[in-house]
């Protein structure tokens, strides 16, 4: 049977050091969620952020707008945020109902874009310079790192070029060679079954199945879709277990890592802006 790597605890340890940071600080850190429209899935999550913020200290505002808001308005609160010296960071909650998210995002100061989306960002990150990474590739980077993998491990990514983005030059640099495949890729499944770690992020429930794993992959599910029977990644687990030699669940891996790092974040944010 794989090994469960459990975010959830890993997530708590990491929270827990980032409250003492915190608390020696002469004043708290502070992050600014822009919240577009009434989708559940974006509400609940911005919920998690804001409660992760309280239980360490960071303070925590949300602004929230109507999904037909024009991205003239996002953009101008955006130029407010940035200029205020209690905001170290900054983060539009996507997907966006309609708004360009691209423009919306550009609009951030780079050195308070804690999800690590800005283009800056992602140039610095691939130039080696100091940037502030996607939080979920930090994640999946410190849940890989509590499976046992061989440098030189060959990597698959089955996800948008845009989220792969950040997380390939994360693993490169930990000397694993990442390719990107569609999901609706016709060799997708003799794609996933060389991978030494297989990522997956979607959005379609029980997509990977066990015949499509490598016996012994370290399996990273990033996929959470909402179904009748709760929460499903896009792993089918009960199959892909027995064969893969590390695996995330679905919920309580990638999850839970995701807001852990986006702590750590504001927290270089801060620093950043200071230096």
């Amino acid at each position: 049977m794989a090994l469960i790597l459990n975010g959830k605890n890993l997530a708590m340890a990491i929270r827990e050091k980032i409250k003492t940071r915190v608390a020696a600080l002469s004043t708290p850190p502070g992050l600014a969620v822009i919240l577009v429209g009434s989708d559940p899935a974006s509400h609940t999550y911005v919920a998690l952020k804001k409660k992760a913020c309280e239980q360490v200290g960071i303070r925590f505002e949300q602004h929230l707008y109507f999904a037909t808001e024009s991205e003239d308005t996002l953009i101008k609160k955006i130029q407010e945020l940035n200029a205020r010296p209690d905001v170290n960071g900054i983060l539009v909650q996507l997907p966006l109902p309609t708004q360009n998210a691209d423009r919306v995002i550009a609009a951030i100061d780079p050195l308070k874009d804690v999800d690590g989306f800005h283009p800056v960002n992602l140039e610095n990150l691939e130039a080696g310079k100091p940037a502030i990474a996607s939080a979920v590739a930090l994640g999946i980077l410190k849940l890989i790192g509590e499976a046992p993998h061989k440098t030189g491990s060959q990597a698959v990514i089955v996800s948008s070029p845009l989220f792969a983005q950040p997380l390939q030059i994360l693993l490169r640099e930990q000397n694993i060679t990442a390719t990107v495949v569609d999901p609706d890729a016709q060799d997708l499944a003799k794609t996933t079954r060389a991978a030494d770690i297989l990522i997956v992020a979607v959005g379609h429930p029980g997509l990977i199945t066990g015949g499509m794993v490598k016996p012994g992959a370290v399996v990273i599910d990033v996929g959470t879709t909402r179904t009748d029977a709760g929460l499903k990644g896009d792993v089918d687990f009960p199959c892909v277990e027995p064969i893969a030699g590390a695996i995330t669940p679905v919920p309580g891996g990638v999850g839970p890592m995701t807001v852990a790092m986006l702590l750590v974040n504001i927290l270089k944010a801060r620093d950043l802006q200071r230096s």
